[in-house]
């Protein structure tokens, strides 16, 4: 493979990485945990969009309980986000390899 070809298709990888990023950035995924009473959606690229704790799940004496709640909640939802990041990135470098480019 030439130089040239390869720095276009080098160049074309770069432009779909860019595009699968800026989705991702707007793509969310959901977790819940204590049966619903948290609530976390976090965005495909790595970052928590929100959290949302059922006031009924506030009681003062349960702030651990909720506490782990919420970490579960949020470390289930940043994994769905990174394995859809990943598998959205694996498709556009498919084929693909150079060292130190991923």
């Amino acid at each position: 493979m030439s130089l040239g070809k390869l720095m276009k298709q080098a160049a074309k990888v770069q432009q779909q990485m860019e595009q699968i990023q800026a989705s991702l950035a707007t793509r969310t995924v959901e977790a819940t945990s204590g049966g619903g009473a948290v609530k976390v959606i976090a965005k495909c690229d790595g970052t928590l969009a929100s959290i949302k704790i059922d006031p009924a799940a506030l009681n003062p004496s349960d702030a651990q309980l909720v506490e782990d709640m919420v970490l579960t909640a949020a470390n289930q939802a940043l994994a769905q986000a990174k394995d859809i990041s990943n598998t959205e990135m694996g498709k556009a470098t498919a084929g693909f390899n150079l060292p130190g480019l991923m």
